[in-house]
This record gives C-alpha cells, structure tokens and sequence, in this order.
C-alpha cells in the first residue's frame, strides 16, 4: 500500500522557519522523482518544488525562490521542504508528490504551515 505521509508544518512567526518532511512507502521510493506543492485558501494548488531521484532539482516556483530548499534522502526514503524567511503568503496545505515518468502519481493528505504573528 502507497503511503506518503507529511510532517513537520504547524503556525510559525513571519521569518522564521520550519523544515517539512514526507515519509514514503509502499513504493520503490529511489525511483521517482518527488514534489512539493501547496494549496492556499480560495487559490489553485501550486508546484513549489521537484526533485528528480537521482537528486537534480528543477527551477522553484518563483515566489519562493532563493528560501526554500528541496532535498531527499533514499535511504531513509523521505523527501524534505526546507523553508525560511517564512511570509504570511506562505500559509497553505502543503501536500507531497511522487511520480516517475507518465504513471499516476501518488499523494499525501497534506499538512497545514500557517504563518502569522
């Protein structure tokens, strides 16, 4: 059984930082490619990052770029989100992605970042 499992969201101050995590299983984890996107109030879902399974990062959606860092770990079967100099813009579900070449891809449920003072 698939499984992608998010963590590490919750409320965070303008600023600060907070560094999500996705839990794979159920699938050969090293051999996709795996994405963050999120999802505002009201907004479209919207890709914030991809990283491919050898580790190559594609360009970051442009309202994040140079704050936050995408990275992986295949042994550990996870992929991360870290995210600095947070803005009340950010706040959004945050939902993982895994896909390799035209297959369906898989999703987590997503997890809430809130930022606000």
């Amino acid at each position: 059984q698939v499984q992608l499992v998010e963590s590490g969201g919750g409320l965070v101050q303008p600023g600060g930082s907070l560094r999500l995590s996705c839990a794979a299983s159920g699938f050969t984890f090293s051999t996709y490619a795996m994405s963050w996107y999120r999802q505002a109030p009201g907004k479209e879902r919207e890709l914030v990052a991809t990283i491919t399974s050898v580790g190559g990062v594609f360009p970051y959606a442009d309202s994040v770029k140079g704050r936050f860092t995408i990275s992986r770990d295949n042994g550990k079967n996870t992929v991360y989100l870290q995210m600095n100099s947070l803005k009340p813009e950010d706040t959004a579900m945050y939902y993982c992605n895994a896909k390799r070449g035209w297959g369906t891809p898989y999703w987590g449920k997503g997890i809430l970042v809130t930022v606000s003072s």
